[in-house]
């Protein structure tokens, strides 16, 4: 038997910035006491979804930032929700940034001259699907778990969670540039799931990596150990990239378990 104060995290998709040939993007199902809550449904994450649990099992989502690969699988579920097969399924809390609901309505419609017309719904009627809380920066609770979120440094309002039950603790960044933020929010997590999309560039003189929109896998490496975490596990792991050197970058930086996610890969937090 499981023990009911364990926390259960399943990567459903961890792709950077688009699909990749193996994962969709990003995606991540937390369990604990029996409540499912879904952190982030990127592109393509409704389908593998289904491998681990039904569609009409999950009880939260919550939504770090309004990249289409984080957030445009809602489209698809909200269809789902709607023509479910023993009728519409009653609405579902979804917490995300302010205008989540007009942003995921408008993708929904995708037709600017219906949209257009006078009276139309701007949000096609997303809000019968989903129940739309505005985030913020602080701690709530989400069923059984302890939500704490803190903005990342990324070009739109983005935010990292930790969830906390019954003493374990997991850390996510979402998409981030170097922050100290990521660092103060992740303390002492059990496991820090943390964004590696870019590679250190080579000493070629070449252009230097953006600042204020992700990290590098050295980088995620450095934000764990400051933060003192037991486990990292990197994701967002962009598709042209070499997945061993990110894991060698990181591994220079963080000297604890350390490990790549991937689509399907299991993590118990006991």
């Amino acid at each position: 038997m499981i023990d009911p104060r364990c926390v259960r995290l399943t990567i459903v998709g961890c792709s950077g910035s688009f699909p990749g040939p193996d994962s969709p993007a990003s995606c991540y199902l937390v369990e604990a006491e029996g409540f499912r809550l879904l952190i982030d449904l990127g592109s393509g994450a409704v389908g593998a979804l289904q491998r681990y649990t039904s569609l009409y099992e999950i009880d939260a989502v919550c939504v770090s930032h309004l990249h289409a690969d984080h957030c445009l699988d809602l489209c698809d579920y909200s269809v789902a929700r709607r023509f479910a097969p023993d009728g519409p399924k009653p609405p579902i809390p979804v917490y995300g940034p302010p205008q989540t609901a007009l942003r995921i309505g408008r993708a929904l419609g995708a037709d600017p001259v219906t949209d257009a017309r006078p009276g139309a719904d701007p949000l096609n009627g997303i809000t019968e699907l989903f129940s739309f809380a505005t985030l913020a920066e602080g701690t709530m609770e989400i069923g059984p778990l302890r939500v704490t979120g803190a903005h990342m440094n990324h070009p739109v309002e983005t935010f990292g969670f930790r969830l906390e039950h019954a003493g374990r603790s997991l850390a996510y960044s979402a998409d981030t540039g170097q922050s100290d933020a990521l660092v103060d929010l992740a303390r002492d997590a059990d496991v820090l799931l943390c964004e590696a999309s870019f590679t250190e560039p080579a000493d070629t003189g070449g252009p230097a990596l953006p600042e204020g929109l992700h990290l590098t896998g050295r980088q995620a490496g450095q934000h764990a150990a400051r933060a003192g975490v037991g486990q990292l596990v990197l994701t967002h792991l962009v598709p042209w990239n070499d997945e061993s050197r990110t894991l060698d970058e990181a591994g220079q930086a963080f000297g604890g378990p350390l490990s790549l996610a991937a689509a399907g890969l299991g993590f118990t937090l006991e």
